[in-house]
């Protein structure tokens, strides 16, 4: 099983280096933000796979994050009014998608000749949007929710469950509880607020240890700036395995822009060199898993693989 390895790795010290953006990577190589673009470009996310392992990545991400059954449906004002006047096979859209996905992330491995060296983490987002914990649902609505996402990538062969930007603990809690019916490794990464807590305002130590107590194997934050996450870090260090994947650029609804800009982080802009000079604090202060989020490109998990060594 690849995902020992990492689990090796972990055990023993060592750095554990993730990918960066891949939705953001979509666009910027000009592809548009439909289905993924999983049907229309397939060769392009498999190229950006395929890039991701070439930096020297220890774990592959499926494209597969904000792929889910909800999406689709939240265009309706509910199942029922998606089947008068959806288009045919909305329901079922987001698993073809997701099986593509994984088939696309697995090609990439084969023709790397890394599929029996780096595990394969299947991505599931929150319900609903990244930036919006107060529209979480109900915890029984997450627990179907992340239930069926879990029970889509494992029939796909995925090595772990990467359940990433928790925004509230009520749905990282259901989310867990979704996944421990499956024999796979689960990954848990929140959201951070300026202040370095959970972006709801809740507690991030809290949401850490309680992502721990329920069978979290690491816990990370993610999708925030470079100051916001070295804000939470004390948060989520506690000696057991944990991690870090900043956002660069700006986010305009509904996309992001995958430009970078100078006033993001009040610096110069965050080249792959200051990414990776950044990312090195991190694994000072005690983080082992590191890899980058939204805007992020393979030059950056290459600067950064440089510099892990």
């Amino acid at each position: 099983m690849t995902y020992n390895i990492i689990k090796e790795k972990l055990s023993t010290g060592k750095p554990v280096m993730l990918d960066g953006g891949i939705g953001t990577e979509v666009l910027r190589r000009g592809v548009r933000w439909r289905q993924h673009g999983i049907k229309d470009a397939p060769g392009v996310i498999r190229d950006i796979h395929l890039d991701y392992l070439k930096a020297g990545v220890d774990v592959l991400t499926t494209h597969t994050f904000n792929l889910t059954k909800r999406n689709f449906i939240n265009f309706f004002r509910d199942t029922d009014h998606m089947a008068l006047i959806g288009a045919a096979g909305l329901n079922t859209k987001a698993m073809e998608l997701c099986h593509a996905a994984v088939y696309l992330a697995k090609e990439a491995l084969a023709e790397s000749g890394k599929a029996e060296k780096v595990p394969l983490a299947g991505s599931i987002a929150p319900v609903m949007h990244l930036f919006r914990p107060d529209l979480s649902p109900s915890e029984d609505d997450c627990l179907t929710h992340h239930r069926e996402c879990v029970e889509i990538l494992s029939d796909c062969g995925v090595d772990l469950i990467f359940f990433e930007g928790m925004n509230n603990t009520r749905e990282a809690k259901a989310a867990l509880q979704a996944a421990a019916g499956f024999d796979l490794p689960v990954w848990m990464s929140f959201v951070p607020g300026i202040d370095g807590n959970l972006l709801s305002g809740e507690s991030l130590l809290d949401a850490a240890d309680l992502a721990r107590s329920q069978g979290a194997e690491a816990v990370l934050v993610s999708a925030a700036s470079l100051p916001m996450i070295m804000k939470s870090l004390p948060n989520i260090i506690n000696g057991s395995p944990c991690g870090a994947k900043a956002i660069i650029g700006r986010y305009s609804p509904p996309s992001w822009k995958p430009d970078f800009y100078p006033n993001f982080v009040d610096t110069d802009e965050v080249s792959p060199e200051k990414y990776a000079q950044e990312v090195n604090i991190w694994l000072d202060q005690g983080v082992q898993i590191v890899g980058g989020s939204s805007g992020t490109t393979p030059e950056h998990i290459r600067a950064m693989r440089g510099m892990i060594g």
